[in-house]
């Protein structure tokens, strides 16, 4: 997706429409400010917000990922290449949020290792060795917490017998066994439990 391609066609569609950047941001609930961000090619509106600025703006939400009125017969193709490219970003954002989620951990680890190693070995009042056993486990929890919501929702896990692909709950995520990336759940599909392995695609 060519963003400054398609803040130049919002601010042609804008201005064909005879629309101020905050006549269209009092209609769609948003700052001037944000309708600039798009027309500059910064930034890109909301999901909740595609079909509404569509419908001001009097296009479809295909045009919108294009940047530009399509003819009827280059439609179905531009369809094709924009699903494709939606596709590809939500893997590239599924493979960085799958990092972070390794940083997370491995920082807030160490964090807490290293706390409780000086409350265990240096010499502070027995206040001081508690308050920093206490402040390395609420940042490993935390820790713990975000990487299980990151694990749940970026990728798929795929069943081994229906090859089912999903999202599962933050619930079976936690309380799954698991060695990696691979997960013993029971499939919402075929109901069967297996070794599941995370997906991107």
């Amino acid at each position: 997706m060519d963003l400054q391609a398609t803040g130049k066609f919002i601010k042609e569609r804008r201005k064909a429409k005879g629309l101020t950047q905050s006549k269209l941001a009092e209609q769609l609930g948003v700052s001037e400010k944000t309708i600039s961000k798009w027309e500059c090619g910064n930034g890109f509106p909301d999901v909740s917000l595609m079909l509404p600025l569509c419908e001001v703006l009097e296009i479809s939400a295909n045009e919108l990922l294009s940047g530009k009125i399509l003819a009827i017969d280059e439609y179905k193709q531009q369809a094709e290449e924009n699903l494709i490219k939606l596709k590809s970003e939500q893997e590239r954002g599924h493979k960085f949020l799958l990092t972070l989620e390794n940083v997370l951990g491995y920082m807030a680890c160490v964090l807490c290792f290293t706390l409780i190693f000086v409350a265990a070995f240096v010499d502070l009042p027995i206040w001081a060795r508690i308050l920093l056993i206490v402040v390395g486990l609420i940042h490993l929890v935390v820790a713990i917490h975000f990487c299980l919501v990151i694990e749940r929702d970026a990728g798929y896990y795929e069943c081994q017998h229906c090859h089912n692909k999903y999202i599962p709950t933050y619930k079976q995520v936690l309380f799954a066994m698991h060695y990696g990336r691979t997960r013993y759940m029971k499939c919402p599909n075929c109901n069967k439990k297996s070794w599941q392995k995370k997906v991107i695609k």
